[in-house]
This record gives C-alpha cells, sequence and structure tokens, in this order.
C-alpha cells in the first residue's frame, strides 16, 4: 500500500476528487530593495530569476525565482515562460511595493518578532557543511549554525529583509521527529 497521508485530528483521509491537480506554487516574501534581495537569491542562494512583472498602475513590480536546475527547463518565449512558471512547484515571488527601497526607516515584519505568524521558507542543500561554508564566505547572517540549539544539523540564516531561512541537508533528517 502507497503512503497517502499521516493521521492527525482535522487531517481529511483522502484527498477530495476536486483537488486533483492542485499544485502548490510559490510562496511570496515582501522586499524592501529587490536589487539587494535579488543579489542575495541569486548569487547566495543560487536561484534563477524566471520573470519580472511591472504593475505600474498599482505601483509594484514581482519577481519570480527558482533553482537553477528547474529555471534551465523554463521557456524562451515570455509568455509560454509566464504560464509556465505559475505551473511550477517551490517558486520565490519577491514582491517590491515602489518607493520601499528609499525610505530608509521602512522595514517589513519578518514574522519571528512579536506577534508571530510567518516563520521561514526552506532550501534543502546536497551538503550542509559546504553550505555553511558558502555562507561564511559571503557573510552571511545567521539565526542559528547547525551546532547550536537541540535541533542539530539544521541552519537558519536571514535575507537582507530579515526573513529567515532554514537550511537542511535532507540525508541528516532521517531522524528527525523520532525518540533517541
Amino acid at each position: 500500500m502507497s503512503f497517502t497521508t499521516e493521521q492527525q485530528p482535522g487531517v481529511c483521509e483522502q484527498a477530495p476528487a476536486a483537488t486533483k491537480g492542485f499544485t502548490l506554487n510559490h510562496s511570496m516574501l515582501r522586499v524592501k530593495d529587490p536589487k539587494v534581495s535579488l543579489d542575495f537569491y541569486t548569487r547566495v542562494l543560487g536561484m534563477r530569476l524566471l520573470r519580472k512583472l511591472d504593475f505600474p498602475e498599482m505601483s509594484f513590480s514581482l519577481y519570480f525565482l527558482a533553482q537553477a536546475e528547474e529555471a534551465a527547463m523554463a521557456p524562451q518565449d515570455v509568455g509560454e515562460r509566464t504560464a509556465w512558471t505559475f505551473a511550477q512547484r517551490g517558486i520565490l515571488e519577491l514582491t517590491h511595493n515602489w518607493g520601499t527601497e528609499n525610505d530608509t526607516e521602512f522595514k517589513y515584519h519578518d514574522g519571528n518578532a512579536k506577534p508571530q505568524g510567518f516563520g521561514h521558507i526552506c532550501i534543502s542543500v546536497p551538503d550542509l557543511d559546504a553550505a555553511v561554508r558558502w555562507f561564511d564566505e559571503n557573510g552571511v547572517t545567521y539565526v542559528k549554525r547547525p551546532e547550536q540549539g537541540k535541533m542539530k544539523d539544521v541552519a537558519f540564516i536571514k535575507d537582507a529583509d530579515g526573513y529567515w531561512i532554514e537550511i537542511v541537508e535532507p540525508a541528516r533528517l532521517a531522524k528527525l521527529g523520532r525518540p533517541a
């Protein structure tokens, strides 16, 4: 028998037929300065910009990013690439409300300060130690290094807007959540 879901109170055991084909496409973060954020996500985390959409009538821009492997499959045609982008999994959308980059006092709530809400996004890496060395070389700010705290082998870093990014090496997490 194949796995369908863990059982917990409130979990619907079978996905309703009407939801077949639903895909978690993207998560959105608001960013103060797209130049700074795009540098972090493309240079430090290796993501590629799939598409930028401007909405001048509402004074904002959207930047859709994906990991390089997924981005390599994107169509060249801008319209086809837009449609393709909205059909993918694991896309990060950065939203820039024009003018925030010029306001020295402006800051978004990271979701981890009081009142808490949004927590973090997560990036899986093939080698956590190599990723930590790369982050150190690039002066990345840590919330928690892998050797710190009770949950070992998990790092948390911050982006330019203070959003937390969990960094994990999947092979190290097989025992996570199991009694010692």
